[in-house]
């Protein structure tokens, strides 16, 4: 039996919300750790179906330049949160596959603008759709409460962490029913 001092004992293994705060905080770095080590995977599996040439910081580059458009290399670095010699040899490897190109920009030609080529958007839509999918498939496993409480939970975690927010996907077009 586990007990307080100015409380009635209650049954062992009872939890008392924020009477154990380490110990919330462990248990929601262990959820979260393992959450992260299923998402790791899922990108993981996408990528190697749609390009096993890549790795997963190279996709994460081209994921930064699709979602923020044509970018200077500095702030590329800085949203992979890399130095600039870093970023720039993986914009080397990605241009040489024809993935990412460099145009100076126009305000300004001693800078350089990086973007998505074709290629490289055609990658990341694929990957994205796989990744998507796969999660689609493990999120319909939960019971709908359960996907409520996890959206709420999710969001509380990435608006903690600064990330910016990605809207859900659009609902499919309704079925035609036959006149």
């Amino acid at each position: 039996m586990g007990h307080d001092a100015n409380r009635r004992p209650r049954p062992s293994g009872t939890v008392v919300p924020g009477e154990n705060l380490d110990h919330d905080v462990e248990e929601v770095i262990a959820a979260v750790l393992t959450a992260s080590r299923l998402l790791v995977a899922i990108s993981a599996r996408a990528l190697a179906d749609s390009d096993p040439t890549l790795t997963l910081p190279q996709l994460r580059a081209l994921v930064v330049l699709e979602s923020q458009g044509p970018v200077k290399l500095v702030a590329l670095a800085t949203a992979l949160g890399v130095n600039p010699s870093t970023a720039m040899r993986m914009v080397d490897r990605l241009e040489a596959v024809g993935k990412v190109d460099r145009q100076a920009n126009p305000d300004n030609r001693r800078e350089v603008v990086l973007r998505l080529t074709a290629k490289g958007r055609r990658l990341v839509d694929k990957v994205l759709d796989h990744r998507h999918a796969e999660i689609a498939a493990v999120v319909s496993r939960l019971p709908a409460e359960q996907r409520t409480g996890l959206v709420a939970s999710l969001r509380a975690l990435t608006d903690a962490a600064g990330e910016p927010a990605i809207g859900p996907s659009p609902p499919p077009p309704p079925e035609k029913t036959a006149p």
